[in-house]
């Protein structure tokens, strides 16, 4: 069963939950308001893996790219217009 404290315990003693969480893989710290469950504090290795998101270019552009001269100055204009209103 996972620890549960309230939101005035957790400002007098933050440090001492963020430590405690931190070092417990088992069950993450409830933190409550008003008798109601708002956050948690759980060690990082229980949060899911952030991946970063992946850029993808336009298919436009990327056959502009494949066709186009380099001449600086135009690029910004010609995504734009084939950006149109996205």
């Amino acid at each position: 069963m996972p620890h549960t404290i309230t939101i005035e315990e957790l400002h007098a003693q933050t440090g001492e939950y963020v430590r405690r969480a931190g070092g417990s893989l088992l069950a993450p710290i409830i933190i409550t308001e008003c008798g109601k469950p708002v956050a948690a504090l759980v060690h990082t290795a229980l949060l899911p893996p952030i991946r970063p998101r992946k850029r993808v270019l336009l298919p436009e552009y990327e056959r502009y790219l494949m066709n186009a001269p380099v001449e600086t100055g135009f690029i910004q204009e010609s995504l734009d217009e084939i950006r149109g209103d996205r």
